[in-house]
C-alpha cells in the first residue's frame, strides 16, 4: 500500500497502521449507542465487534484493498491524535464512479471546520493521484453539517432521493453530493 500523509493546516491524513487498530477500535466500537453513529447513516445498524473481531476484519479488508484497490481509509488526526477517518470506494471502478466517505467520532471536533479542510485535502489528493473525472458523497437530510461541509469543499447537490431513509419515526431524504474535476480545477486557479 502506497504510504500517504498529507499535512493541513490543523489536520493531518495518514494510512491506517497496525498500532492504530486499538484506537480505531474504541472509537468505532467502544460505546453502545455513540454520538457520531447518530449522524452516520443510523438507519443502518452498529454492529458492535470485539477487537479481535476488529483485527481480522481490518486485515483482511486492507489485504483486499492491495490485490483490488476497491476501498482506501485515512486516519483524520487533529492535536496530534486520530480522531475520524475518511475512505473512498468505488460504486463502479469501471466506470470510475468514486465515492467517499468522512466520520470524525468525537463530537468536540465537529464544527470547528476540521472537516472541511480535512475534505478539501482528500478531494485534491483523489484528483491529483486518480484517473477520475468526480467525486461523489451519499449523507442524508439528518445530516445537515456534513452538507455544509460537502458544499463548503465546492461539492454540489447533484441528487435527492426523496423520503428513502427512515431513523427513528421519522422519513429522510437520501442526498447525493458531487464535485467535477473541472469545478475542482476552477477552486485552485480561483
Amino acid at each position: 500500500m502506497k504510504d500517504v500523509r498529507i499535512e493541513g493546516n490543523r489536520v493531518r491524513l495518514r494510512n491506517v497502521k497496525e498500532a492504530d487498530f486499538k484506537r480505531l477500535w474504541s472509537l468505532k466500537y467502544g460505546e453502545v449507542n455513540p454520538e457520531w453513529k447518530k449522524w452516520d447513516a443510523p438507519y443502518y445498524l452498529l454492529e458492535l465487534i470485539d477487537f479481535q473481531m476488529y483485527i481480522d476484519k481490518e486485515t483482511k479488508m486492507r489485504n483486499l484493498d492491495e490485490k483490488v484497490g476497491a476501498y482506501s481509509e485515512l486516519l483524520l488526526e487533529i492535536d496530534g491524535q486520530i480522531r475520524g477517518s475518511i475512505v473512498y470506494y468505488w460504486e463502479h471502478e469501471p466506470s470510475r464512479w468514486l465515492e467517499i466517505g468522512m466520520t470524525i467520532f468525537e463530537p468536540a471536533y465537529w464544527n470547528g471546520g476540521y472537516g472541511t479542510e480535512a475534505l478539501r485535502m482528500y478531494i485534491s489528493y483523489l484528483f491529483e493521484n486518480l484517473e477520475i473525472e468526480r467525486v461523489g458523497l451519499t449523507t442524508w437530510s439528518g445530516n445537515p453539517r456534513m452538507i455544509a461541509v460537502g458544499e463548503k469543499a465546492g461539492m454540489l447537490i447533484e441528487g435527492r432521493m426523496r423520503k428513502c431513509r427512515y431513523y427513528d419515526g421519522v422519513y429522510y431524504d437520501s442526498i447525493r453530493m458531487g464535485l467535477l474535476r473541472e469545478e475542482w480545477e476552477s477552486m485552485k486557479q480561483g
